[in-house]
């Protein structure tokens, strides 16, 4: 089977906990409510979006032989998404989540990263050979990927540098190495414009995109900058979680089907919207119907 996405790298499980608001003031104790274990992280979002949109997913990480390895990995069957894994000794990777009551979040993550780590190639090299898109996520590891991409048209290359601040190196790899930049604008500031075109002029990238929450988003390519609107949203936001990623899944989706920029951003936007309606990270992704129907 060709994929029409491989996603490299980014599961984890998200440990949720609703607080009364954000940013928490100091208290001993706070009484709650459930406190939830979910599937999370940006690899395990997009490839599950991209599934829930009927696209043929392949994932590909480095996990650990711990509960939330196990649970991954169940999570991953159960749904149907082919996958390969590959033992993380130092455990998976986590993250708790603060979410208050407007649906807003503030994640404390967990990288368990190890030096120099890499993903075995025999997981993924037949896939990428194949596949229609790779999408690679910002592990530390999946970095090395890029020299079994460099054959690839870079338009069929993307990676999420999430909350870029346009300098630290961590990021550089993938902004530099990928024909399809998202970013989110939370931590550039009046740097906006100026990291995205240097993104562009750096790189392989040929269209970056910079996400800016209810205000929409800016793309920036051969046709110049351009700013979308953000979808409304259809119903009351339950949790913010997962927002970023179900945009990109919707952004390929648009890209597979061959779409102009423009409709994809607005497949994106659509998606990202039903995130913000649904409670957990990745529990909930929109389908193609309803996605098709809202946009």
């Amino acid at each position: 089977m060709t994929h029409d996405v491989v996603v490299i790298g980014g599961t984890g499980v998200d440990t949720t906990v609703y607080v009364p608001e954000l940013p928490l003031p100091y208290a001993d104790t706070y009484a709650v409510p459930p406190v939830v274990d979910r599937i999370g992280n940006t690899g395990s979002g997009v490839a599950l979006g991209c599934h829930a949109l009927g696209l043929r997913v392949r994932l590909v990480d480095l996990i650990g032989d711990d509960p939330q390895g196990r649970f991954i990995r169940a999570h991953m069957e159960e749904r149907g998404i082919e996958a390969g894994w590959a033992p993380a000794p130092q455990g998976t990777r986590r993250s708790v989540l603060l979410v208050g009551p407007d649906g807003r979040r503030t994640s404390l993550f967990d990288p368990r990263v190890a030096p120099d780590e890499r993903l075995p190639r025999e997981l993924y090299l037949d896939a990428v050979r194949d596949a229609r898109h790779v999408h690679v996520s910002i592990t530390d590891f999946s970095r090395h990927v890029y020299p079994d991409l460099s054959g690839r048209p870079a338009a069929t290359i993307s990676t999420d540098l999430h909350d870029w601040d346009g300098d630290n190196d961590h990021h550089r790899d993938f902004a530099y190495s990928s024909g399809l930049v998202f970013l989110s604008e939370t931590a550039l500031g009046s740097r906006r414009e100026e990291v995205m075109r240097h993104i562009l002029d750096a790189g392989r990238a040929e269209t970056v995109v910079c996400t800016a929450g209810a205000e929409g988003c800016h793309v920036l390519d051969a046709d110049g900058l351009r700013h979308f609107p953000a979808a409304p949203l259809p119903g009351p936001v339950a949790d913010s979680n997962g927002a970023g990623d179900a945009f990109v899944s919707g952004f390929l989706y648009g890209r597979l089907r061959g779409r102009p920029v423009g409709e994809c951003v607005r497949l994106g936007a659509v998606a990202g919207a039903h995130a913000c309606t649904v409670h957990g990270t990745h529990e909930d992704p929109i389908t193609e119907k309803a996605l098709l129907d809202r946009a």
